[in-house]
């Protein structure tokens, strides 16, 4: 019996390129991290598990904060490891802006995208708390399906 490969979480080596991830819509969760930090040692097998779970439903990314300029600024980053959770909000016009002619939700995003987070925490986090957080900005994780 093969085994299948685990994917792991890619190393992001500038903020444009993170961009490109949160520019294809799906929710992105960023490690923010430096080498010589035990506590991001010992996150690191979480994040490349999550990156396997929620491979094809959501980019799961490392950035080390000493090779990536910009970063700490971009994040605010006061300690590492650093968790943030990027995502779209797509909130669908009201009826009352629909009456009024407003665009729809994709019409209306055609601005670049801006990396504002929308959930982050710092320093040792349980797994489970990492995957709600991608849950609850819309990823599933691969191999589960929802209840019809």
């Amino acid at each position: 019996m093969l085994k299948r490969r685990r994917q792991k979480a890619p190393q992001v080596t500038s903020l444009d390129e993170l961009r490109g991830y949160f520019a294809e819509g799906l929710p992105v969760l960023v490690d923010l991290w430096q080498t010589g930090c035990q506590p991001c040692r010992t996150m690191d097998g979480i994040v490349d598990e999550l990156a396997d779970e929620f491979a094809g439903r959501a980019h799961v990314v490392k950035i080390d904060v000493r090779r990536v300029p910009g970063a700490v600024q971009a994040f605010a980053v006061r300690s590492t490891p650093t968790f943030v959770v990027l995502a779209k909000a797509v909130r669908p016009p009201s009826k009352r802006a629909r009456r009024r002619g407003a665009a729809e939700p994709a019409v209306a995003t055609a601005a670049p995208p801006t990396l504002n987070p929308r959930w982050r925490v710092s320093g040792l986090v349980r797994k489970d708390v990492l995957a709600a957080a991608l849950t609850s900005n819309g990823a599933r994780p691969t191999g589960v399906t929802s209840a019809s």
